[in-house]
């Protein structure tokens, strides 16, 4: 049960500080937006790059182990499902633990097809160095939302891509693999 005395999260505005701020012109409204966008952007960044500096692979590569240690035995298509990604994106990410020696995929059963990925002692003590969350600070954040707060963000987001125009297969990529777009592990590329 939540202790929360108050649908916002803690750390938003109070009612009286946001009343303040309906009767600011539409400029400072988007200048006080764009900054909110930019700390959450400079978060998800930081948070990457401090996991590839402690775990020496990209934060992509990291949430990928740390679901096949949670769910050994998955295939690319239910690690791509749980990543909530491009299963091409999935199988690139596999592939490159598999070349660093991270995971093991093997085939069993009688369809040859199927793989079933383990993650190895190695990158077992790969998660063990890297800071968590290993699905990013954004997730874990967005998680401990309650769920009109949360309803409400996917609404007014929706119509700001709306406004956008944006991509939408953009939006089955990693946030580590769009926020560290200047410094990516090659291995954590989608094709």
């Amino acid at each position: 049960m939540s202790t929360r005395t108050s649908s916002r999260p803690a750390g938003c505005a109070s009612g009286t500080r946001a009343a303040a701020h309906a009767d600011a012109p539409p400029q400072l409204a988007e200048a006080r937006v764009l900054r909110q966008f930019r700390q959450i952007l400079n978060l998800v960044r930081t948070h990457f790059q401090q996991v590839e500096k402690k775990a020496g692979i990209g934060g992509a590569q990291v949430w990928a182990l740390a679901v096949l240690r949670d769910a050994p035995g998955i295939g690319v298509t239910e690690l791509a499902r749980r990543m909530d990604i491009h299963q091409t994106t999935a199988s690139n990410l596999v592939r490159g633990l598999a070349r660093a020696g991270l995971v093991r995929a093997e085939r069993k059963g009688s369809d040859r097809r199927t793989v079933q990925l383990h993650p190895l002692a190695a990158g077992l003590r790969v998660l063990e160095q890297a800071p968590g969350p290993f699905a990013g600070r954004l997730p874990q954040a967005l998680q401990s939302l309650e769920p009109a707060l949360l309803a409400r963000l996917e609404a007014d987001l929706g119509a700001l891509l709306t406004v956008l125009q944006t991509d939408a297969r953009s939006a089955r990529l990693p946030l580590a693999v769009i926020s560290m777009a200047n410094s990516l592990n090659a291995n954590d590329l989608h094709s």
